[in-house]
């Protein structure tokens, strides 16, 4: 079983016991985590994809650690002007244990589909 779930803009393939990293969450380490932005999940027998997303469908993580990615370093040069700027960049991320991927519940009749059909609807 997997999904396809949306965090801080992106999109990442889960399965469960999987470590992911996504874009810094507001959630200490230790603390459980829910993306209920879910786009597809595929089970053993089905797969639902959402329009855009899989109604009831939701991905439990829980935050591993926080911690930066390595330096970017970022070099403005101009030629021949004497001009050159360096600096760097880190971006924060969250690291996330999927423990488990709750797939939608099956869907209910409606009550149009429930109640017995009258008799002009059958004439008609």
């Amino acid at each position: 079983m997997y999904a396809i779930v949306e965090a801080g803009g992106k999109q990442y393939r889960v399965e469960e016991k999987a470590i992911i990293a996504v874009e810094r969450l507001d959630a200490a380490v230790g603390e459980t985590v829910e993306l209920d932005r879910v786009l597809l999940v595929k089970t053993d027998a089905k797969v639902h994809v959402g329009k855009p997303l899989v109604g009831g469908a939701k991905v439990i993580c829980r935050v591993v650690s926080q911690d930066k990615a390595r330096k970017v370093v970022v070099f403005k040069y101009k030629p021949k002007k004497n001009y050159r700027r360096r600096t760097g960049h880190r971006q924060p991320y969250s690291r996330l244990l999927v423990e488990k991927i709750l797939a939608r519940a099956p869907r209910a009749k409606k009550e149009a589909d429930s109640q017995p059909k009258t008799e002009e609807a059958e004439a008609a």
